[in-house]
């Protein structure tokens, strides 16, 4: 087993390291989320801080790791004897984001069930995290069955195993700790709620503590294990303090003056349910207990909020997480002088560090420059935002071709039809169009390939059924063999490719008109980010076409990319359409499984280069002989129409929707499927 980095060799990160030392001290904080851009260390921190857990005793030889002084009366190994504990160290668990359902939660042997009638029961990566850490790499990646899993295991401390009559459930209590970049896509709020803190961690831009990140990093690549004995003295004593905080916590007091700022803050953000007040409560308590002290001043309660909050007051997947700091000392200073009982320390920061009293242990250079690196994030983000508001907007400069205008704002988004890809396919798991998957409804049944994981009862009992009296059958079971098995074949919904090409030209670039296409393509984006779709974006106009976002699994990226396009020029329709082919024909090679869908948004006027139009429906013709499913949004407005759109549309093999007809509550229907001339068949 490889050493692992020393926590406390860790440089810089105070937030992340407090958060994760603050489940160290309370595992009932509820875990930690870490986002932030590649190569900040989150999973060096994650796998650090196993090392320092305290031992854990459990029975011995209990493949669930039950408590000698409280085993579970239910647990598959049991009944358990008196005697026979045994200490081990806490475990980490990783979950690869491509598991399958079958090693998160435990695997059945279907043969001796069915012909022994035993419970023979392998267990998964629940079991093996239970009492430990269960850590998500790139948890926004996880495919939506698992985090269902997850859901449930986080929510009831148990996993449930239900499978052709056969129940096995065990208990499954663990820290959950995941990792992402926010630029791979977002979490469903479902499971974003179940962290109790997260943290945003990047890059310094302070010279010296990058300096010391790579001295120390590659002092520990050289020699691991000399790197690691020369941290042993301050992981020890770290060690030793998370002891003594978990054996301080059960006395911490939680004042009424603290409890009501905790309410207030909660109530002011305007976070849905109480699970952020109950977080809060127990990171406050966690934070006292971590600096030592018995009571929960003001400080410790104000570096909950900013740890259990910003991931729980986002109102739509585009709203940029965090909190308003100023709000927030206001509506603590409030809540105090509404109690004046309440011990609160009046400074809400505490003496400066992160958490006052409870931020981590200064370990060498790191932690003084810590404080720097969130400005260094913030500004280009303020200026962004400062760039999209009408006033300010003018000061954007030009592009080279001239003629461009302002970039104006989105109008307000809103539900629309569900556009799906016709025909059945066998892509990721989502909620768009029809797809064989692992989890929906049962349709038939097939020999396996490879590994059973869905038993089909009916047909396999049907297979075997004639071979009985030649296969000796004599007892109460049934003699079942591996040629008998029959694998369920199921139908559920899968996540596409929505590429956008959407036309900036200045025929689209009237002020009023822009906006409405704006909020058009953000309402489309929105449902893209409901259904679990990877999109991408293309913009043409003047005498080219752009991939202004290439395939990915960041709506928020591409809805920002939305915000600041540029408009103005002729109208380069076959440009962007080839730009399109030649991005989907790459992809295929990338992800082939994963069908695409074409949302061509433009009124249809051709202008630009030679023979426009022409050339426009050629380029159109090449969707409809590689059967791609495609749509156009015909933004053509006034009285007279030229019906262009619906000309591209026929060409393109696919259909036409106007603005008005592509909202859900519009009379044209409530679910339009993209017909295709042919659709591309998935084996």
């Amino acid at each position: 087993m490889s050493t692992p980095y020393p926590f406390t060799a860790l440089v810089g990160q105070d937030d992340l390291r407090l958060a994760l030392l603050l489940n160290a001290v309370s595992p009932a904080v509820g875990g930690v989320l870490v986002r932030g851009e590649k190569g900040t260390a989150k999973s060096t921190a994650v796998r650090a801080l196993s090392a320092l857990l305290p031992q854990v005793p459990v029975v011995a030889g209990c493949r669930f790791s039950c408590d000698p002084a409280a085993p579970d009366p239910a647990c598959p190994d049991g009944p358990h004897e008196a005697g026979g504990a045994s200490v081990r160290d806490a475990r980490m668990v990783e979950l690869p984001v491509g598991a399958s359902e079958d090693r998160l939660v435990g695997a059945l042997d279907i043969e001796r069930a069915l012909a022994e009638g035993v419970k023979a029961f392998e267990p998964g990566l629940l079991a093996d995290a239970h009492r430990g850490i269960l850590y998500v790499d790139e948890v926004n990646l996880l495919h939506d069955h698992l985090v269902d899993l997850l859901l449930d295991a986080a929510a009831m401390g148990a996993s449930y195993v239900e499978r052709e009559g056969v129940s096995v459930r065990h208990a499954a209590r663990f820290l959950l700790v995941g990792t992402m970049n926010p630029e791979e896509g977002e979490l469903r709020p479902q499971l974003l709620d179940r962290f109790g803190l997260t943290v945003e961690v990047a890059a310094s831009r302070e010279t010296d503590q990058r300096v010391e990140v790579v001295r120390r990093r590659l002092a520990y690549d050289d020699d691991a294990e000399g790197f690691a004995a020369r941290w042993h003295d301050e992981e020890s004593a770290l060690r030793a303090r998370i002891i003594a905080a978990r054996a301080l916590l059960p006395q911490v007091r939680l004042g009424d003056g603290a409890l009501r700022q905790i309410a207030a803050t909660c109530a002011a953000f305007e976070v849905d349910g109480m699970r952020a007040d109950i977080v809060m409560a127990r990171t406050a308590t966690a934070l006292a207990a971590w600096a030592g002290r018995e009571d929960v001043l003001a400080e410790d309660v104000r570096q909950a909020a900013l740890l259990a909050l910003p991931h729980r007051r986002r109102r739509n997947p585009f709203d940029a997480p965090g909190l308003d700091e100023d709000k927030l000392d206001d509506t603590l200073e409030q809540a105090a002088g509404d109690d004046e009982g309440d011990g609160g320390d009046d400074d809400p920061d505490g003496g400066g560090g992160p958490g006052g009293g409870g931020q981590p242990p200064e370990s060498g250079p790191d932690a003084p420059e810590a404080a720097d690196s969130p400005e260094a994030s913030d500004s280009p983000a303020d200026g962004q935002e400062t760039g999209q508001d009408d006033e300010s907007a003018p000061s954007q400069a030009p592009a080279a071709g001239g003629g461009e205008q302002q970039a104006v704002r989105a109008a307000e988004p809103f539900r629309t039809k569900m556009l799906s890809v016709p025909g059945l396919g066998e892509g990721a798991a989502g909620r768009r169009s029809r797809a064989r998957t692992e989890h929906g409804r049962t349709t038939g049944a097939r020999r396996p390939r490879g590994a059973l994981t869905k038993l089909h009862l009916a047909a396999t009992v049907q297979a075997a059924a004639p071979h009985q009296r030649a296969r000796g059958r004599s007892g109460r079971g049934l003699v079942v063999r591996r040629d008998d098995l029959r694998q369920a074949t199921r139908e559920g919904r899968e996540g596409n490719l929505v590429l956008f090409v959407v036309d900036a030209s200045g025929s689209m670039a009237a002020r009023q008109r822009m906006s409405a296409v704006k909020g058009a393509v953000l309402s489309l984006l929105l449902d893209a980010y409901q259904r679990r779709d990877k999109v991408g974006l293309i913009t043409f106009r003047g005498a080219d076409a752009e991939v202004a976002l290439p395939p990915t699994s960041s709506v928020d990226a591409a809805a920002a990319r939305l915000e600041t396009l540029p408009t103005g020029g002729r109208t380069p329709v076959a440009a962007g359409l080839l730009k399109a082919h030649e991005v989907l024909r790459v992809e295929r090679l990338r992800d082939p499984a994963r069908r695409p869908l074409v949302v061509v948004v433009t009124d249809g006027r051709a202008t630009g280069g030679v023979e426009p139009v022409a050339r426009a429906g050629r380029a159109a013709r090449l969707f409809g002989a590689a059967g791609i499913a495609s749509v156009v949004v015909d933004c053509e407005s006034g009285p007279v129409r030229l019906g262009l759109a619906g000309q591209l549309a026929g060409e393109l093999g696919g259909t036409a929707v106007t603005l008005d007809e592509l909202r859900a509550e519009s009379i044209a229907g409530l679910v339009k499927d993209v017909q295709g001339t042919r659709t591309r068949s998935v084996a």
